[in-house]
């Protein structure tokens, strides 16, 4: 097949190419995050901040299984990247087939996992009792919904492999819209509490997961290939080897979170409460750094298996301007009207304490997120070139120092070092990445 291909980024304009690509991405991960948010805002008013701890105390376990989906998904669509890029379409169908089966089992067995260790992870977290049987309930029901969780973000993948960024917006809006609705409905008619928010994400994703496949089926056959493997070994073990490191390092944002959880639960519900909410703004604060680091990943992937590495230095540029410069402005918006963002989950009244925790946390952290973009992208141009040594090596040096600081002086500060923890972290994942990224070992790297 010649000539250019719908969602190639392997020839053109790289900067009209990554800015259409990269946009819609970032407002698709902005609705993701807006209706996780609206979970929280409609339990910390409706049912109160005990509620809202309990979703919080819950949050960093189910954050954890949702990185390892969302890294199993990038994981895969790195090699169809590759494969969309160097034109093998017929091998490309095979490898999303192989995934989507791949994916579907694995995710089963994680949720019977998840069941079967629920109430476990909570003591083992330290979870208050007061808010104990809250947050089991809700881990509960969001195991049983572990299938739709990571088929619908493995379709999300799949398309921005294949260079789509639209259908995946079109969706998580679809979804986010739908989850806010089931959330009023179910918490403020139903009076269902923390399960009724649990229910809602689990019905929004499953419908959304279905329209998603339907989408995907009709795309694929689209292009024309002829008939292809529904399952190939070698391409499974070739995903594999990028989605292992990447889910690891998905989960290793997670596990930093579960950590650094359990060193926040000892001091009590109030600051538990704060910090829920100071962490809930901070996860759509950073979405969209992260979302053109992905993009990024993407861009250099297709160019990698296309034999265009000359391309990536400009894409690279590019997506650290556009990091940065998201950064500094979501900086300057957070450090003056913290106290306002965080106000919206809590009770201004019987919460001012919660709520002066959580804007004292966003008006530092805030500071540093234009560092924490330019390392998204420095790792996802690694990613992307299916480095994945350097690539897990950044991440663990980053979760190391941020969970390291937090344990040695949690106590000392009265956990106060959470707010300088993670951008030592983002710090030190960035010179590494960089480093690597000059020393220019990524460019002889292959996956396909």
């Amino acid at each position: 097949m010649s000539g250019q291909i719908k969602g190639s980024m392997v020839s053109g304009n790289p900067t009209k190419a990554l800015i259409g690509f990269a946009l819609p991405m970032v407002a698709g991960n902005l609705f993701q995050q807006f209706y996780n948010i609206m979970d929280s805002v409609i339990v910390g008013n409706v049912v109160g901040e005990e509620a809202l701890a309990a979703v919080g105390a819950s949050t960093a376990i189910t954050m954890m299984f949702v990185m390892v989906a969302m890294g199993t998904g990038i994981g895969c669509s790195v090699v169809i990247s590759q494969l969309f890029g160097a034109k093998k379409l017929k091998e490309m169908k095979t490898a999303i087939s192989t995934a989507l089966l791949s994916i579907l089992g694995f995710s089963i067995f994680l949720s019977v996992l998840g069941l079967a260790m629920n109430r476990g992870l909570m003591r083992l977290m330290g979870t208050p009792e007061n808010i104990f049987g809250d947050a089991a309930e809700y881990m509960q029901i969001y195991f049983f919904g572990f299938v739709f969780l990571f088929l619908y973000n493995a379709f999300s993948a799949i398309f921005n492999a294949l260079g789509d960024s639209q259908k995946p917006l079109m969706f998580l809006i679809f979804s986010s819209l739908l989850n806010i609705g089931l959330d009023l409905y179910f918490v403020a008619e139903l009076h269902m509490g923390v399960a009724g928010v649990a229910w809602a994400t689990l019905i929004a994703q499953g419908i959304s997961a279905l329209l998603s496949f339907g989408f995907l089926m009709r795309k694929l056959k689209g292009i024309e290939t002829g008939e292809f493997r529904r399952f190939d070994r070698a391409l499974l073990k070739n995903m594999v080897k990028v989605a292992i490191p990447t889910i690891v390092q998905q989960s290793i944002v997670s596990v930093g979170m579960v950590l650094v959880q359990s060193a926040v639960n000892q001091f009590g519900s109030t600051f538990l409460a704060g910090y829920t909410a100071a962490t809930k703004i901070d996860g759509i604060a950073i979405v969209p750094m992260v979302a053109v680091g992905n993009a990024v990943s993407t861009y250099v992937a297709q160019n990698m298996g296309a034999k265009k590495p000359e391309r990536i230095g400009q894409g690279y540029r590019i997506c650290l301007a556009m990091a940065a410069g998201i950064g500094l402005l979501i900086a300057v918006l957070l450090h003056f009207t913290g106290t306002g963002f965080v106000g919206l989950f809590l009770d201004s009244e019987s919460s001012s304490e919660a709520i002066s925790i959580g804007a004292q946390y966003l008006s530092i952290v805030s500071l540093f997120y234009f560092m924490m973009g330019l390392m998204n992208v420095s790792n996802g141009v690694l990613r992307g070139a299916a480095d994945m040594g350097w690539f897990l090596t950044c991440s663990l040096c980053n979760l190391g120092v941020r969970v390291g600081l937090t344990y040695l002086l949690a106590e000392a500060t009265q956990g106060m070092v959470i707010m300088w923890a993670n951008p030592a972290g983002w710090a030190v994942g960035l010179v590494i990445a960089v480093f690597r990224y000059f020393q220019g070992g990524w460019k002889g790297k292959e996956i396909i």
